[in-house]
């Protein structure tokens, strides 16, 4: 008499896998935790703890190790992370051959967006949504957070991308940057050459802040770390602009703080010098936001959904490269 002999593993994974989980399975490494996860995910940790669970039941062996501060992936982990990307890039270009599949909409569409945005991610989004619909209009607006939510709220435009504290009545928002903030100066400024520079050296700076820097506002943890170190020196210069603030910032005349991601050149450039602390000041959000008791036009219609589409296939830390 013999045996039935297990069916291999591969044929398993056919047949139980939703591909779902490698989806959240991919997001929790390239965020580098199930908390990052989920923010980006837009779902509860326990929900991603469950579905990273059921897929290694599922595999039948680990795919991530988690110890303290310790975060690495299995030999099987990294078989599987390399499978969950090969699938997204599949379920991308399934999402563009749908795109060509629509019929073609055309129309003025008007978006208002916050000061610099830097973003290949995005960018190769708006690349791909204007070869799926050239008869589309753009009329992009730059404008502070705060007057973009209250256009929104007012039912002005039809979509925003832009800060935002709290969620308010009516608008619905998705996720779409994290930007760390740090402190910086100028190659003109006094801290620039000094070798060492600590915390404590930075407290009587003189500051140039953004418009929205103060308690309530889109920026207000700045604000906060800035009266919880005690810092005492002046404000002398404010925008809600953020080249102007790096303007002033490369000229001298004060330290100021901005997203890490949108520095990097100019540090290499050594326009900019990155200071205390380490880890940064603040984590600030970035939404993309419409009013839904606003009706959208077509155009408004096909870039909502497209970008939802692209939030759901690319993860946070992708979107700051």
């Amino acid at each position: 008499m013999t045996r039935n002999r297990p069916r291999p593993a591969a044929s398993l994974a056919r047949q139980r896998i939703d591909w779902n989980l490698l989806r959240t399975f991919m997001f929790v490494v390239q965020e580098h935790g199930v908390g990052r996860a989920a923010l980006a995910l837009q779902v509860s940790q326990p929900a991603v703890s469950q579905s990273l669970k059921r897929l290694e039941d599922n595999l039948g062996g680990r795919l991530l190790v988690r110890r303290g501060g310790e975060f690495r992936l299995t030999t099987l982990g990294e078989e599987i992370y390399a499978i969950a990307c090969d699938a997204y890039s599949a379920v991308a270009r399934i999402d563009a051959a749908v795109g060509e599949s629509r019929d073609e909409v055309s129309g003025p569409l008007r978006l208002l967006v916050m000061s610099r945005i830097q973003s290949m991610a995005y960018d190769e989004f708006l690349t791909e949504f204007h070869r799926r619909h050239p008869g589309i209009e753009f009329n992009i607006e730059v404008l502070p957070s705060s007057a973009i939510l209250d256009a929104l709220a007012k039912r002005q435009p039809g979509l925003g991308i832009c800060l935002s504290r709290s969620s308010q009545e009516d608008l619905q928002r998705h996720l779409f940057m994290r930007q760390r903030y740090v402190i910086v100066c100028g190659r003109h400024h006094p801290l620039f050459s000094r070798p060492v520079v600590d915390l404590e050296a930075l407290r009587d700076q003189d500051f140039v802040r953004f418009a929205s820097d103060q308690i309530g506002d889109a920026l207000s943890p700045l604000t906060i770390f800035r009266d919880q170190r005690d810092f005492t020196g002046r404000v002398v210069g404010t925008s809600s602009n953020i080249d102007e603030i790096r303007r002033m910032v490369i000229t001298g005349m004060g330290l100021s703080w901005l997203p890490e991601h949108l520095i990097a050149r100019d540090v290499e450039a050594q326009l900019l010098r990155r200071l205390p602390p380490d880890e940064g000041v603040a984590e600030i959000d970035v939404f993309f936001v419409w009013n839904s008791e606003r009706k959208l036009t077509e155009p408004e219609t096909a870039f909502r959904d497209a970008f939802l589409a692209f939030l759901q296939r690319t993860t946070l830390a992708s979107r700051t490269i």
